[in-house]
């Protein structure tokens, strides 16, 4: 078993009984004082929090980086190569003899 999956089965265990031991109910506010038992919102907090840390914690995407390849030169009349990417039909004659 990998050291992930033993801190999940631990962290579960643990929640389970912290959730088990607190059965009684407490007035909570909400608009008014409602008997709610400690079981129910200690486990909507929980859920808060893994829901909240889950969308704080994944990666974010990363901008795709265009590398060129072999594939995008084409030769043409012997010598000249032809670029073929999309990016370069925007630019200008004189712009494109200065690359080359």
């Amino acid at each position: 078993m990998s050291t992930k999956t033993i801190f999940i089965i631990v962290l579960t265990v643990l929640v389970t009984i912290i959730l088990m031991k607190n059965t009684d109910e407490v007035i909570f506010w909400i608009f008014g004082d409602r008997y709610i038992p400690k079981l129910a919102i200690l486990g909507t907090m929980f859920g808060l929090g893994l829901i909240v840390g889950f969308l704080l914690g994944r990666p974010r995407k990363k901008a795709i980086q265009e590398t060129t390849s072999p594939q995008d030169f084409q030769t043409t009349n012997g010598n000249t190569e032809e670029y073929t990417n999309p990016y370069r039909s925007n630019l200008s004659d004189d712009d494109r003899q200065y690359i080359d």
